[in-house]
């Protein structure tokens, strides 16, 4: 999947939730993704009140299920930083 293909499968889910209250970056390898606190996804640098460090292929096994989040903190596959509360809302979207 391409960062474009995953920046739109993400704007799907985030779309078909409304948001989460709280602003999420994903910072890849490929660039970022962003959903705002009313679920709109960009691709902008600005700043959330939780950034996920995460690799292309890693986000991708996340969404999918492939991956467990709470394996793939605790390996190291992924970094969190801001407010933990708001990634835990993440099970909410995908």
């Amino acid at each position: 999947m391409t960062f474009e293909e995953l920046t739109e499968k993400i704007k799907s889910l985030a779309a078909a939730k409304g948001g989460l209250g709280s602003s999420i970056k994903f910072a890849t390898d490929n660039g970022n993704i962003l959903i705002g606190t009313d679920g709109v996804v960009t691709n902008a640098d600005d700043a959330a009140d939780c950034t996920i460090s995460v690799s292309m292929s890693d986000l991708q096994g996340l969404m999918s299920g492939d991956l467990n989040p709470m394996t793939a903190f605790m390996f190291g596959k992924i970094k969190v930083s801001g407010d933990m509360g708001v990634a835990m809302k993440l099970k909410d979207l995908f």
